[in-house]
C-alpha cells in the first residue's frame, strides 16, 4: 500500500519559545521531525510538508497574534525539516521527495490545490505528525480521514497547545478509525 508522510506546520513559529505562536514543547520534537522527514526520503516515500503562509494584514490576525507571515524567518522550517529535493505547491501539481503545501488557514484542505495533489499521489495511507495537534494537525487528520483511506498519527511526533484539547483530539481521531503509532514503529 502506498504510504505518504504528512509533515504539518512545522515552522520555526510554531516549534521554538521564541516563536510568534509558540506550541509548547515543539523543540523537542525536531529529532522526531528530522527522523520521519529523513526516513520518508531514504524509503521514497514522497513527504508533504503544510505551512502557514500569512500576508502581513491576514485576516486570520484577528483571532491568533501574527505569524508565519510569507518570506519572514517565523515562517521557514528548520533546515532539520527539509529535504534537498523539495517544490512548493503552485500553479502545477509537480511531485518531488518533498512538496511545501502553503496555506492561509488552519486547514490545509482550504487549500485549492491540495485535494488534485492528494489524488496525484494516490496514497491508501497517510502518516501524520506535527504541529499543533488540537488546530492544524486536527483539521489535516480530519481532511484526509474523509478521503477514506488510512491515517496514522505519530504520537512522539506532535505537540499540543491545549493538553485537554490534544487528548480530546486523538479520542476523536481513533473513534474515526485512525491508528496511534510512534516514530519508532513508523521507522524501525
Amino acid at each position: 500500500m502506498k504510504t505518504v508522510f504528512v509533515d504539518v506546520d512545522t515552522q520555526i513559529d510554531f516549534l521554538f519559545p521564541a516563536g510568534a505562536l509558540y506550541v509548547p514543547g515543539g523543540e523537542r520534537l525536531l529529532p522526531a521531525l528530522a527522523r520521519l522527514n529523513r526516513f520518508a526520503e531514504a524509503q521514497g516515500i514522497p513527504l508533504i510538508s503544510t505551512t502557514d503562509a500569512h500576508a502581513e494584514n491576514d485576516p486570520e490576525f484577528r483571532q491568533w497574534p501574527p505569524h508565519c507571515v510569507a518570506g519572514t524567518a517565523g515562517q521557514s522550517k528548520p533546515c532539520e525539516t527539509l529535504l534537498a529535493n523539495r517544490v512548493t505547491l503552485g500553479s502545477s501539481i509537480e511531485v518531488a521527495p518533498q512538496v511545501i503545501v502553503e496555506k492561509q488557514a488552519l486547514d490545509v484542505f482550504t487549500n485549492p490545490d491540495f485535494a488534485a495533489l492528494l489524488e496525484r499521489l494516490a496514497a491508501g495511507r497517510y502518516v501524520v505528525y506535527g504541529v499543533a495537534t488540537d488546530y492544524c494537525v486536527r483539521c489535516a487528520i480530519s481532511g484526509l480521514l474523509g478521503t477514506g483511506r488510512k491515517v496514522a498519527l505519530v504520537t512522539d511526533a506532535i505537540a499540543a497547545v491545549n493538553d485537554e484539547d490534544g487528548a480530546r483530539t486523538l479520542a476523536e481521531f481513533t473513534a474515526r478509525g485512525g491508528s496511534l503509532t510512534t516514530v519508532a514503529d513508523v521507522t524501525d
